[in-house]
């Protein structure tokens, strides 16, 4: 993750999900699979462009996907 995004970031347009919730659930909820972040957050759940670069099959791609997110706070 070179660039840096703030916490209002919306990492998943479908379901209006930003950055800083998302590293809510993983810091303090202790999600660490896509599964979790779903379930917590609705993150990822409806058309999964969100959840890694192979699954964005939109024609503007997104500039951050959570298994990124994932990989940066991995214990």
């Amino acid at each position: 993750m070179a660039k840096s995004f703030p916490h209002s970031y919306e990492v998943c347009n479908c379901k209006h999900v930003t950055l800083g919730e998302i590293i809510y659930a993983i810091k303090e909820r202790d999600a660490s699979t896509l599964e979790e972040l779903g379930y917590l957050t609705d993150a990822g759940t409806c058309c999964k462009c969100c959840q890694d670069s192979s699954c964005d099959i939109g024609e503007e791609k997104m500039e951050l996907y959570l298994t990124q997110i994932l990989k940066k706070f991995k214990k």
